[in-house]
């Protein structure tokens, strides 16, 4: 069985399944009304929960319990129009109405992206299942998982045989996922810096104390120019960009509610009538960047749901 060590997690995986490389087209990059770029974490997590539902009607015991995210490459539908400094996105041009004049367009936001997927296995017959059924198991997840749409965007299939999901054995010190973990480089794992943003409230509160956690967020997530010198008798002063304590982003990790719990179908035009509905707004917070290569036994690289139903907060964290 699974014991406990190397890298920190809640519950002990009974296996790690690696989905590499997989490629995507089109991806929703508007991870939030104040933030674009990568997808948010609540759209990774909802394609693994809708892998793992896909998965049940061919293996009913296997759950995944949290997921880690590793980015190789990133490309923005985004350009530059000539004099401005302001990017925007490259929308798509659509057939002409019945009229003959151009259709209505919903602006959306687009990116090409290539990344891997570290999921926690937990399953009542993995440990009944030998090598060949293994490898079997992980084959068949990762055919399913092409079949189905990651943040909005159209999964490409793999050019070659390199890339085939594969399933590891969770052992106690955690160092089959720190193998595996340097073999998917080059690229960039997303973490929680939750501990930062909060770091940097008390800091800046201990001064003003009507900060808020945004003004927090948006202090770290500008850029700052200061002067390199902070003497006031220079006569030349070169202004640099204040550095930022590694690769630090602004990222949506969930929803918290700003409404009371409204039972299934008592509001009109809600997508899902048969679950309950609140309404919402985004929760926010700090993440990083980070090389696979950096990962140590205390790092908490796996993200999975969090809520509570009492305050209303449905959200992701690093655990």
């Amino acid at each position: 069985m699974a014991q406990s060590g190397g890298l920190l997690m809640q519950k002990n995986p009974d296996a790690i399944l690696i989905l590499p490389k997989l490629a995507i087209q089109n991806a929703n990059c508007i991870s939030s009304p104040l933030t674009w770029g990568f997808p948010s974490i609540a759209a990774v997590l909802g394609f693994v929960h809708a892998l793992q539902r896909s998965c049940n009607n061919k293996y009913p015991t296997l759950s995944f319990t949290a997921t880690a995210i590793i980015c190789h490459q990133f490309y923005p539908q985004v350009f530059l129009p000539p004099g401005t400094r302001d990017m925007v996105f490259r929308l798509t041009r659509n057939p002409v109405d019945k009229s003959g004049k151009t259709a209505s367009i919903s602006e959306e936001g687009r990116a090409h992206m290539t990344v891997s997927l570290l999921l926690q296995v937990r399953d009542a017959q993995y440990y009944e299942l030998n090598e060949q059924e293994a490898a079997q198991m992980a084959a068949n997840i990762l055919e399913i998982a092409y079949t189905l749409r990651f943040a909005g965007g159209s999964m490409l299939a793999p050019k070659h045989d390199r890339n085939k999901a594969k399933l590891i054995d969770w052992n106690f010190d955690g160092s089959t996922l720190k193998k595996a973990l340097r073999q998917l480089l080059p690229g960039f794992m997303l973490i929680s810096r939750e501990d930062l943003l909060a770091e940097q409230i008390s800091t800046m509160q201990s001064t003003e104390p009507e900060i808020t956690a945004l003004d927090a967020l948006l202090d770290i997530a500008a850029l700052h120019s200061e002067p390199e010198t902070q003497d006031i008798n220079a006569e030349n002063v070169d202004w640099i960009v204040r550095k930022r304590p590694g690769w630090i982003v602004p990222i949506p990790v969930g929803y918290r509610s700003i409404s009371q719990l409204y039972q299934p179908g008592t509001i009109a035009n809600a997508r899902d009538n048969t679950s309950p509905f609140a309404f919402t707004e985004c929760i926010y917070s700090l993440g990083q960047w980070i090389s696979p290569h950096r990962i140590d036994e205390n790092s908490r690289i796996f993200w999975q749901y969090q809520h509570d139903s009492e305050k209303g907060v449905y959200q992701c964290i690093c655990c």
